[in-house]
């Protein structure tokens, strides 16, 4: 199989388009259509309505995204009802042609994370993830399973680096001085950054980028900046675009000079579309699959429009 960075920027390419969608299900925002009659406290419809809702966001976006990205956490906290229906998802997506990031943000050590990695990564695990969000904050020997499990099955990572959350600075941003022979100051992002560069360098493939991405919020586009210059071999996944405050402009400069190299998340933007303006007006719930159409090709518009992304363009 080719490798996910390969998989990953074939699709960019062929679409000219690097958005993400993130299916993020919360009952209380689900169209009226899917949740009329459905009793909240019954988990076994809420997660019919979840399954339901994925699948036809997916029908929609599928000729216009090359991933998707369920937040895995959503299903989990409905238990087993709610986890088979993210694997009816999974399972429909990987249909669809389209590539699955599973936003589980995993990690711990030695034979545990070799059990996350089994389990969530490549088209043979259980899961079928094409890719998997993992926290570096263990050290590199809990990372070191699963990139040797992304590896050996074209599978991907995406390690926390950055994150869009308003808290991020708390630790991500501390300063002290390395201990490395410049004796340069760094901050704890950059210290996270050159690991996981090193990693991703170590895994090129044709494309040009390597098995380990990293997660880099649009919220911080200065910051975004630095690690782009320090991560030519990482592609990025970006979230906070949208409803998070990140605009088109703000992920410029996650793409390379081709329009390649990152792609750019958006969950509640897409996915609840319906409720919020200018889709609400236009097509309400009850049309609520055209809010998501037209909010994905906006956001591709604005994107191609914004950045190098418009290169791709044929």
């Amino acid at each position: 199989m080719t490798s996910f960075a390969d998989r990953l920027t074939a699709a960019c390419r062929r679409l000219a388009s690097p958005v993400v969608v993130g299916i993020d299900p919360r009952f209380e925002q689900l169209p009226e259509p899917l949740t009329h009659g459905v009793d909240p406290k019954n988990r076994a419809a809420v997660a019919a309505a979840y399954a339901k809702f994925g699948c036809e966001i997916i029908d929609v976006v599928a000729p216009l995204v090359p991933a998707v990205k369920p937040q895995m956490a959503f299903y989990e906290q409905l238990g087993l009802e709610g986890m088979q229906a993210l694997k009816t998802i999974v399972d429909r997506a990987r249909s669809a042609g389209l590539l699955v990031i599973l936003d589980g943000k995993r990690n711990d050590i030695g034979t545990t994370a070799e059990a996350y990695a089994d389990g969530l990564l490549g088209a043979e695990s259980p899961w079928g993830g094409d890719a998997l969000t993992v926290s570096p904050y263990l050290g590199n020997d809990s990372l070191e399973p699963f990139v040797k499990t992304a590896v050996s099955r074209d599978a991907g990572l995406f390690v926390l680096v950055k994150t869009s959350n308003p808290g991020s600075g708390q630790f991500q941003d501390r300063v002290f001085t390395s201990d490395d022979v410049t004796g340069k100051s760094t901050t704890l992002y950059g210290l996270v950054a050159a690991e996981v560069e090193k990693m991703s360098a170590a895994s090129v493939t044709a494309s040009g980028y390597g098995a380990v991405g990293a997660v880099v919020g649009a919220t911080y586009p200065q910051q975004m900046t630095e690690l782009r210059a320090a991560m030519p071999h990482t592609i990025f996944l970006v979230p906070g675009y949208g409803s998070q405050g990140g605009t088109a402009k703000d992920c410029a400069a996650a793409f390379d000079a081709n329009g390649l190299g990152a792609v750019i998340n958006n969950s509640r933007g897409v996915i609840f579309a319906h409720s919020r303006k200018p889709y609400a007006e236009k097509f309400g719930a009850r049309h609520w699959q055209q809010a998501v159409d037209a909010a994905t090709q906006d956001m591709i518009a604005e994107l191609r429009a914004e950045t190098t992304v418009g290169k791709l363009v044929s």
